[in-house]
């Protein structure tokens, strides 16, 4: 079982920055923390969910989506089992409702999909 807490979402106006995190708990991430890959997804309101971004708790590589490489960065603290996102630059377009997810895997993950291990989400609004 993993269980994934996300934070830090809120109001931002345009340019701004947002950091989110996400706390990672339960019995199965705990015993393999360092076999997981985390990572980011978001929502936008009438759109599919897109990638943001993927970390390997191993080795600490990174996928990013084009999109966003820029001006986000995703990051990780083992010891505490969280994993952060940093926002810069934010646009409007960035508005979403943004996802933690979890998957065993070694790799950074490249796409997130339903059968992975997902939080409740953390809405971030960029306003002009």
């Amino acid at each position: 079982q993993v269980q994934l807490v996300e934070s830090g979402g809120g109001l931002v106006q345009a340019g701004g920055s947002l950091r989110l995190s996400c706390a990672a708990s339960g019995r199965t991430f705990s015993s393999y923390a360092l076999g997981y890959s985390m990572g980011w997804s978001r929502q936008a309101p009438g759109m599919e969910r897109e990638f943001v971004a993927g970390i390997s708790r191993f080795s600490g590589r990174t996928n990013v989506a084009d999109s966003v490489k820029a001006r986000f960065t995703v990051s990780k603290d083992n010891a505490k089992n969280i994993l952060y996102l940093q926002m810069n630059s934010l646009m409007l377009e960035d508005k979403a409702v943004y996802y933690c997810a979890a998957r065993g895997s070694l790799s950074p993950v490249v796409t997130w999909n339903a059968l992975d291990a997902w939080g409740q989400g953390t809405l971030v609004t960029v306003s002009s």
